[in-house]
């Protein structure tokens, strides 16, 4: 098992700081955000001001320079993270091309979430839709991804087989995120993996934390957490995939932030490594 990091977890560093720190660590592989997040005067953020991003509408044009910078640090790219959705075929195809170019082997490709007709009739334009992408995943030799979350067509394992249903395995996947589950989607880990089966593809590990809100409905909420603490089981995750076999790559994401950035890294790092082993 090989463990990367998220670039939309690391707002305050370039690209050119993200390798040079990452690889120090001793992370095996970083993944990239893509995204047209332009600066702003605020501090960075992880969904706004992204430093640690490249921009989705050059990207093609980016592709080598991208290659160059992660592998001359020691990194591998197990996938990239853009946010174009299944609906905008030319821009999944760009960014596939891109990928193709940068010698990476997988991409995200959000599905949404439901549109004014409904959730069903949504998911059957969506599954049609996703047909065409798996089709471009062939062409470019790029696999399509989709990831588990809350507050979109597919938030549990379950849903996003039934999604993918009949589509080829080779083409397209699923990213598990236990973080995204715990909040919307969760089913018992060793099932979710098992559901997944040949469709699991990826994996990302984050944390989140059930928070009192007093005054709203529902008086609670969900807050990001650090990796050793929050709700998610992410000893029983670990434990799940290897009894299925897995031994791709799992990508880190904190979106916490009470201890400084290298710091949680860190120590986020040495505790993936400690359940792998365990």
């Amino acid at each position: 098992m090989k463990i990367a990091v998220c670039t939309v977890s690391l707002p305050e560093w370039t690209p050119e700081q993200a390798v040079t720190e990452v690889a120090a660590l001793g992370f095996d592989g970083i993944e990239w955000r893509v995204a047209d997040d332009p600066p702003t005067d605020d501090a960075p953020g992880f969904w706004r001001g992204n430093r640690c991003t490249w921009p989705a509408s050059s990207f093609e044009q980016d592709a080598p320079r991208i290659r160059e910078l992660t592998r001359a640090a020691g990194l591998d790219t197990p996938a990239i993270g853009p946010y174009a959705r299944c609906d905008d075929l030319d821009a999944v195809e760009s960014l596939m091309r891109g990928a193709a170019a940068a010698g990476v082997p997988r991409m995200r490709v959000q599905v949404g979430a439901p549109g004014p007709e409904g959730y069903r009739a949504t998911f059957a334009r969506r599954r049609e839709e996703y047909r065409a992408v798996a089709d471009l995943a062939v062409r470019h030799g790029v696999q399509a991804l989709l990831e588990l979350h809350h507050q979109s067509l597919v938030s549990s394992a379950s849903a996003a087989v039934r999604f993918l249903e009949g589509m080829d395995p080779r083409a397209v996947g699923v990213i598990h995120d236990i973080g995204n589950m715990v909040r919307e989607g969760y089913e018992f880990d060793p099932w979710s993996v098992e559901i997944l089966g040949e469709y699991l593809a990826h994996v990302h590990v984050k944390n989140a934390v059930l928070q009192p809100a007093p005054g709203s409905s529902p008086p609670w909420t969900w807050q990001w957490a650090p990796m050793r603490s929050g709700a998610a089981p992410l000893q029983r995750l670990f434990d799940a995939l290897a009894g299925v076999g897995y031994d791709g790559w799992v990508s880190m994401e904190d979106f916490s932030t009470e201890t400084p950035l290298r710091e949680r890294l860190r120590d986020g790092l040495d505790y993936v490594r400690e359940l792998a082993k365990d």
